[in-house]
């Protein structure tokens, strides 16, 4: 800043000190506990009972259907989820395709993975306005999984996508093309509790065979790089393994992961940011709070100076209700039992969260009709669906995800109005399917039940006027009328007058109400059709 040179008048002192508390204001505070480390100055504090002044923002609650790119130099070999890890396990189908297609993991380990590793048709742009066209509001993107390689520009970790494999800042690429198609933008992050102890089989060696005792590449250091194609790299940085397989966290590595995450929320800017963990990141290592809550409220606290009120979204799992305050609640491969207070999401995947070449060979993905019903029944619970669509190591989805993306656009095109922008009913729904089925790995049901819909398995929702309750029938009956016993005469729920009955992206329907239900009787073109909406009005 220039000196000041001229005479300092009452108008000037009074601007110089807005400028002055408008700096302060936006200043990063130090954290009395952990020397250089910061977080943004704001109303929130690091601390449970300040972020339950948390308000979950609209463009959340509006958005109801998100896709994910759950994808990194782990879709590689397309060999499904977790092949960083049990690349090192024998035994593990995943270590001896490796021993096949890269060689031993003594002297070939992930880190060699990742060289080969180029996503060569890497086309965000193309990809978000496939998913833009085909209903998604959000897009997320992996940022980092529990092999610890980041997908971005990052300072913090020399083994990273601008440095190694694409050399492409991924998470740049896709954060422009969100913005630009108008979709709102998330990042997700996974190594934070994980990559301590996940890459411990990476310490170990075979038991026998002609390489028995050889150790794995799991302790190499930047010393053995020598004339390599990793020279001057540190593999530490990638396989975080200089401590003692069961040892807790340092505080090194505690400390890096909190730059590491505050450095991609601060450069990146996202709306949204998913922890693939408990409450607060290293939760699963039992490490302290501390470090997630002081990133939480950082988020909060920065996305009030950029937007000028909170936009973020911060997502976990496992959370009490008072922390579901806080941070919206992440359900993963499962479903809520009923109608939460607070908005909440599911998050699942086609197949396996990392590509699967098995999966789509073998076409085993879940279908478009199974997606429909489940989003339904989501966002009938004041949830939202964030379904991943895995891809291929280029970057690209295959044949039958496009199909099943596609199947899915076309019926939200059709009846996006029962699901956008709406809010929960009374009742989430009405038939055998609202009682409780198979449980999720992560509390509440399975995504996807095993018994199939039928025409008397319904879910609602309501617009957010409360004018007009959405019926969403999970299956076309056989005999063209559909009967919603929650409407009947008298009904607790809806105990006035119906005026009328409308087909969503459809016209007026013919309808008699009893003491049975409503009866309405369907047009002779549904046959063939997913699920359909009703539009119901006093």
């Amino acid at each position: 800043m220039l000196p000041v040179t001229f005479p300092m008048t009452a108008k000037s002192l009074l601007i110089v000190a807005v400028v002055s508390l408008c700096q302060w204001a936006v200043a990063d505070l130090p954290l009395p506990n952990h020397p250089g480390l910061t977080r943004a100055e704001g109303s929130f504090q690091a601390s449970w009972q300040s972020l339950t002044n948390y308000q979950c923002p609209e463009w959340f609650r509006d958005a109801k259907f998100g896709i994910w790119a759950h994808w990194g130099a782990q879709c590689e070999p397309e060999h499904g989820d977790w092949y960083a890890r049990g690349m090192y396990q024998p035994g593990n189908a995943d270590y001896q395709s490796h021993l096949v297609e890269y060689g031993h993991p003594s002297t070939n380990g992930f880190k060699d993975v990742i060289h080969q590793w180029q996503a060569a048709h890497f086309d965000p742009d193309h990809l978000l306005a496939f998913y833009k066209k085909n209903g998604a509001k959000y897009f997320m993107a992996l940022a980092v999984h529990c092999d610890n390689f980041d997908n971005w520009n990052s300072p913090y970790q020399p083994w990273n996508s601008v440095n190694l494999g694409p050399h492409k800042d991924l998470i740049g690429g896709w954060a422009a093309a969100a913005r630009k198609h108008g979709l709102r933008f998330g990042v997700s992050v996974h190594n934070g509790g994980w990559t301590w102890r996940w890459y411990e089989p990476s310490q170990g060696a075979d038991t026998n065979g002609p390489l028995a005792g050889v150790p794995y590449d799991g302790k190499l250091t930047r010393a053995d790089g020598h004339g390599q194609w990793w020279d001057g790299l540190d593999p530490q940085d990638l396989y975080a393994q200089n401590h003692a397989i069961g040892a807790p966290p340092d505080q090194p590595y505690c400390e890096r992961f909190y730059r590491r995450t505050q450095q991609l929320w601060d450069a990146y800017r996202p709306d949204m940011i998913y922890f693939d963990e408990g409450s607060t990141p290293m939760s699963y290592l039992h490490a302290s709070a501390d470090y997630g809550l002081n990133l939480y409220a950082h988020f909060y606290n920065k996305s009030r100076q950029w937007h000028g009120r909170n936009e973020a979204v911060v997502t976990a799992k496992l959370l009490n209700p008072e922390q579901r305050r806080a941070l919206v609640y992440d359900i993963e491969r499962g479903r809520a039992e009923g109608i939460l207070p607070q908005p909440w999401q599911t998050d699942t995947c086609l197949g396996s969260w990392h590509y699967d070449r098995a999966i789509f060979e073998q076409h085993h993905y879940k279908s478009a009709a199974s997606v429909i019903r489940m989003l339904a029944d989501i966002v009938s619970k004041n949830g939202n669906l964030m379904l991943s669509v895995p891809l291929q190591r280029d970057g690209q989805p295959d044949a039958d995800e496009l199909k099943i993306v596609s199947e899915i656009g076309a019926w939200l095109r059709l009846n996006g109005e029962a699901i956008y922008a709406t809010r929960p009913w009374k009742i989430y729904g009405e038939g055998p399917s609202t009682i409780l089925g198979e449980k999720g790995p992560f509390g509440g049901q399975s995504d996807v039940q095993s018994k199939p819909f039928t025409a008397a398995d319904i879910r609602f929702t309501q617009s957010q006027d409360r004018r007009t309750l959405y019926a969403i029938v999970l299956a076309v009956p056989a005999d063209g009328e559909i009967t919603i016993k929650s409407l009947a005469v008298h009904a607790p729920e809806w105990p006035g007058t119906v005026g009328s009955v409308r087909l969503v992206g459809g016209g007026k329907l013919k309808f008699t109400r009893d003491a049975g239900g409503l009866h309405v009787a369907l047009p002779k073109t549904m046959a063939g059709q997913i699920a359909f909406a009703l539009k119901i009005r006093a």
